[in-house]
């Protein structure tokens, strides 16, 4: 994943109608920690995790964060400003903010620059040397550190046009200095520009109007770029009117954080989807996405909202980002469970549901269909066998979960295949000359049944 959003309960001990978020301090972090290592894992080198949260659990998450990720690649907390006014029934302090936690998997995830906005109208003088519109910045640095003992290297004479030198004086007498090193100067002269004012020299750098002009993303964001909580409402209301999500997120605010973390085509993860926020604004910024939920809100409000993204809404940052619809997903539910939670099969788990589990875990494909025979597929030439739950018809104990003879002659009589084949079974009584006679590899259940 080149980026994981996730927007988990904030454990304000509030009862919200889609999901719990009223837990004990100490289980909430217990929560978390298996997830954060979990999330860690599906990053990809150069991904970034992106969690949000308010102050109640901020500082405790962000120990845990740096413990799971390592201080070292913590990237940065900003500050979404959530609200556009005060609460006046607020008891003490009215809160305006969120944090984001920003980490990454590695040193090697690199923010991209954002685009920012510029006034042309301050571009009045034309360069006719590269034929570009510029404004005027002074040379002589203004400001802090503007004193020459603050940068003695930068203190130094500069020729005019007539051959006087120049020195960074301010207006008031004051010892100054100049923005650039006394070397940039003979290579960048075309960038200068000197003005004669009152008998005195001033020099100007010429700041050129940008095509696509960027800056770095700043921690501090403020609600009139990336959206706040009432829009958020008005968002989701669209979608289910009737029971509106409590706290869904604006699509101005994600769509800020995957324009800083990723690129077109790139993989996106939300593992708690909520009103289905995430999944919508990646998929309408031309990203693959991915959204998990265990409430019923996943068939309540997700499939509403991420069916009218296909068909094109135009809500949220439809209109920014040139949407008009297309495309599709594809909704999945997890089967039984397989495994307990210690990393053990469940001793009640069925044959089905072992059978998609190995069968995923061998090929990496999804266990949809319906597995009822010992077969459970061929792929890339390699036919997979399952002998669980006496799917045999052999229920006696270490009857037909076990590779006899027998059970192997009706295999293959069963399911012929001429090419590799695995086996998962209890254990195998067929000696290893016969198993590598007729390309066999035996696989016992449950040491080589391992838990992702």
């Amino acid at each position: 994943m080149k980026c994981i959003f996730i927007d988990p309960p904030y454990n304000t001990q509030s009862a919200f109608e889609h999901y719990d978020d009223k837990l004990e301090h100490s289980q909430w972090l217990s929560m978390m920690y298996p997830r954060l290592v979990l999330l860690r894992d599906l990053l990809a080198e150069d991904g970034s995790l992106w969690v949000s949260i308010d102050d109640n659990e901020a500082h405790y998450l962000k120990v845990l964060m740096d413990e799971v990720f390592g201080r070292k690649n913590f990237v940065a907390n900003c500050f979404w400003q959530k609200v556009y006014s005060e609460r006046m029934d607020a008891r003490g302090f009215s809160t305006s903010h969120d944090h984001l936690l920003i980490y990454g998997k590695t040193g090697k995830f690199t923010p991209l620059q954002i685009c920012k906005d510029q006034n042309a109208a301050q571009f009045g003088f034309f360069d006719e040397y590269v034929k570009k519109y510029y404004r005027r910045r002074s040379l002589r640095k203004e400001g802090s550190e503007s004193l020459r003992r603050d940068r003695p290297s930068m203190w130094y004479p500069i020729q005019a046009p007539d051959g006087l030198e120049i020195w960074p004086i301010k207006p008031d007498g004051i010892e100054g200095r100049w923005r650039w090193k006394k070397e940039n100067v003979a290579n960048k002269l075309y960038e200068l520009e000197f003005i004669k004012k009152e008998n005195r020299w001033e020099i100007y750098v010429k700041q050129y109007i940008e095509e696509n002009p960027t800056r770095p993303p700043a921690t501090f964001w403020p609600n009139q770029e990336v959206g706040h909580n009432h829009e958020a409402k008005l968002e989701v209301r669209v979608f289910n009117s009737e029971k509106i999500f409590d706290t869904p997120k604006p699509e101005r605010l994600i769509k800020r954080i995957l324009e800083i973390a990723t690129n077109p085509n790139d993989l996106v993860l939300d593992s708690f989807i909520g009103s289905g926020t995430t999944a919508a604004v990646a998929h309408k910024m031309n990203r693959r996405w991915i959204g998990i939920e265990m409430g019923e809100h996943a068939r309540t409000h997700c499939i509403p909202r991420l069916q009218k993204v296909i068909d094109g809404e135009q809500g949220g940052i439809s209109e920014a980002v040139g949407w008009t619809g297309g495309g599709g997903f594809r909704f999945c539910t997890l089967g039984e469970v397989a495994f307990d939670a210690r990393g053990h099969i469940h001793p009640a788990v069925c044959f089905a549901t072992l059978a998609a589990y190995l069968w995923h875990f061998e090929t990496g494909e999804p266990g949809q269909r319906t597995f009822d025979n010992p077969l459970l597929g061929i792929q890339n030439g390699t036919a997979y066998y399952l002998l669980y739950n006496g799917i045999l018809g052999d229920r006696r104990p270490a009857g037909g979960n076990v590779l006899t003879h027998a059970v192997l002659d009706r295999l293959t009589s069963l399911s012929p295949h001429a090419g590799p084949r695995v086996i998962y079974g209890e254990t195998s009584r067929v000696g290893a000359v016969r198993l590598a006679a007729e390309n066999i590899a035996f696989k016992q259940i449950p040491y080589d049944v391992k838990m992702r």
